[in-house]
């Protein structure tokens, strides 16, 4: 039967992605605003035909221009995240070449980073600024890596450059970058306990197709996305400090949702 599930998955993932391709390449060849949309829908019959069901606590930050700070713990957060909202990603540069995932990652129009690029960061984090400035979502999976989904690792304050770089855009000199937590938390209709969590973790060992046939076995997930108080960007604001402040919001939302709490 599981066989069946997969081919169930594997046929509607494939018609999704028929269906709805070639809109979002006239939409990005022409510079719609559908084209921030459009990946929407594909994430939401990702959602279902995966069986994940989504708990959203509080709400997205309605000022702009706006970044989301969020946990990273497997592929399926960009699925998650992408449902809930209309949203672009900060992805690392090698993402842009990898089978299947690299081809929907340019389709949603993500920004690819070159983190060897030392000379271009500048280009490449104005880049990010004009356009959250233009009003786009942007989120940064700060970590710099997936976790095993139990805790929040260490975050690297250099990403948020691109936050402070897009002061100057905004028309009223801030920035809002708010904290999120994505915290898997059921699993067929039971809790998710620590040592369940790793059947959603995706680390840097596990392939992308072993990690999916994981995720398709499990047949219903439960994620809670958690959205925090944002913490304002300025000319005068201190990087450091704020992604500080901003690290301390993610690790209690992430640690209150996976206590129950």
């Amino acid at each position: 039967m599981i066989w069946l599930r997969y081919a169930y998955v594997a046929l509607a993932l494939f018609l999704a992605t028929v269906i709805l391709s070639p809109l979002q390449i006239i939409a990005l060849w022409r510079g719609w605003t559908l084209a921030r949309k459009m990946p929407r829908y594909w994430h939401m019959v990702a959602c279902f035909v995966l069986g994940i069901r989504i708990h959203v606590h509080g709400a997205i930050e309605t000022r702009r221009p706006l970044m989301l700070s969020a946990n990273h713990t497997s592929w399926l957060d960009i699925i998650v995240l992408g449902r809930v909202a209309d949203v672009a990603f900060i992805a690392k540069s090698e993402v842009r070449s990898w089978p299947i995932f690299g081809v929907f990652a340019r389709l949603q129009n993500s920004v690819f980073i070159e983190r060897a690029d030392k000379r271009g960061t500048g280009r490449q984090v104005n880049s990010i600024a004009e356009r959250m400035a233009a009003g786009e979502i942007i989120i940064l999976f700060p970590e710099g890596t997936t976790s095993d989904g139990n805790r929040l690792l260490p975050l690297k304050y250099s990403l948020f450059g691109a936050a402070s770089s897009a002061v100057p855009y905004s028309p009223d000199g801030t920035v809002h970058v708010q904290p999120v937590a994505v915290a898997y938390t059921g699993i067929q209709g039971m809790p998710m306990g620590r040592f369940m969590r790793p059947v959603v973790a995706w680390p840097g060992d596990v392939g992308m197709l072993p990690s999916l046939a994981g995720v398709i076995r499990a047949r219903a997930l439960d994620v809670d996305v958690c959205f925090g108080e944002s913490v304002t960007f300025t000319a005068d604001t201190k990087r450091k400090e704020a992604a500080a402040e901003v690290e301390g919001r993610m690790r209690t939302l992430l640690a209150d949702r996976l206590s129950g709490r």
